[in-house]
C-alpha cells in the first residue's frame, strides 16, 4: 500500500542518527508491549504480515508522531478490536467490561521456548522460478490497496537478480482477509543508485532489495 510508513528513499525526514550504546528498551512499558505482541502472535489470532499491516494503516499523524513501540501498541489495539477480543469501550475504560473470549493457543512458561522460536516461511514451489541470478528485471509499477513488501522507491526501476532464495509465503496475500499463503519465489534484486535517484546519486552505491516474483517483470 502507499502509506506514510513507506519512507525508503524519501527526503525531508532528517538523517538516521544511531544512538550510541542504545538500550534494548528505553522505557519499561516497551518491553511489555513487545511481550504482549509475541504472546498474542502465538495464539494465531493473526499472523506476522497482518501485524505489520496493522501498523501501516495507522493515520499518518499517529504513525509519524509515535515511537517504534508505540506503533506496536496501537497496531495491537487495532487487531484486538478487529478480532473482537477487546472492545473499544474497554480500552476507553481501561478495564474489561465483559468476559474474555477463549483462544486456540496460550503462551505459558512451560511452552515459552517453543512459542518465541522463529518459524520458517519457506514453502515448496508450485512452479519453476521465472528468473535466475544475473537476469535483468523491472519492478512493476503497481500500487496495491492492501499490504505489500514492494518498496515504493523501486517501482518501475530496473535491477539485476543477485540471488534466488527459494519459495516463501507471499506477504501480500498472507495479510489479506483470506490469510492465504500463496507461496512465491523470492529474490534479491540489486539496483544502481543512479537508476533510482538520478545522475546526482553516488555512483559507487548499490542497493539490494528482497522482492517476490509477482513484483517482477522481464526487461
Amino acid at each position: 500500500m502507499n502509506g506514510v510508513h513507506d519512507m525508503g528513499g524519501m527526503d525531508g525526514f532528517g538523517p538516521v542518527q544511531p544512538e550510541e550504546n542504545e538500550p534494548v528498551f528505553h522505557e519499561t512499558w516497551e518491553g511489555r508491549v513487545l511481550a504482549m505482541n509475541r504472546a498474542m502472535g502465538y495464539t494465531r489470532a493473526w499472523n506476522g504480515d497482518i501485524s505489520r499491516h496493522a501498523k501501516e494503516i495507522l493515520p499518518p499523524h499517529e504513525y509519524l508522531g509515535s515511537t517504534y513501540y508505540r506503533r506496536w501498541e496501537l497496531g495491537l489495539e487495532l487487531m484486538l478490536i478487529d478480532n473482537g477480543l477487546v472492545g473499544a469501550d474497554e480500552f476507553a475504560a481501561g478495564r474489561a467490561l465483559r468476559p474474555g473470549k477463549p483462544l486456540k493457543r496460550k503462551m505459558t512458561l512451560e511452552n515459552l521456548a517453543t512459542a518465541v522460536a522463529r518459524g520458517s516461511y519457506a514453502r515448496p514451489a508450485k512452479a519453476p522460478a521465472l528468473f535466475k541470478a544475473g537476469d535483468s528485471v523491472r519492478m512493476k509499477n503497481i500500487h496495491p490497496k492492501g499490504h505489500t513488501r514492494l518498496p515504493r522507491y523501486v517501482r518501475g526501476h530496473v535491477g539485476v537478480i543477485e540471488h534466488v532464495h527459494g519459495c516463501h509465503v507471499f506477504p501480500d496475500s498472507h495479510a489479506s482477509a483470506s490469510r492465504e499463503e500463496d507461496p512465491q519465489w523470492l529474490y534479491t534484486v540489486r539496483f544502481e543508485s543512479r537508476e533510482l535517484w538520478g545522475e546526482t546519486a553516488d555512483p559507487t552505491v548499490k542497493i539490494s532489495v528482497e522482492a517476490w516474483e509477482p513484483y517482477l517483470e522481464p526487461v
